[in-house]
């Protein structure tokens, strides 16, 4: 999880990741964001999310983004 919040809060010094959990409802992410954050989740992680996986449930919260990278690591 640190992994995640290291590269989370490079993109967005002033969010706390820890807490928010509306990181899309409110646009905190954006489509470019997401789209870092997909790159940067495979090179850190080693783990691909697919484009069906790619829905505001997965990325409202830092957790919901760490419990995707984890079920799709114990799919590999």
């Amino acid at each position: 999880m640190d992994e995640l919040l290291k590269i989370l809060e490079e993109m967005h010094p002033d969010v706390d990741f820890r807490q928010c959990d509306t990181l899309i409802k409110d646009k905190v992410l954006d489509s470019f964001d997401i789209v870092t954050l997909l790159a940067e989740i495979d090179g850190e992680f080693g783990v691909t999310i697919p484009v069906e996986e790619i829905t505001p449930d997965n990325f409202n919260s830092a957790q919901a983004l760490y419990a995707l990278i984890i079920r799709l690591s114990d799919d590999l």
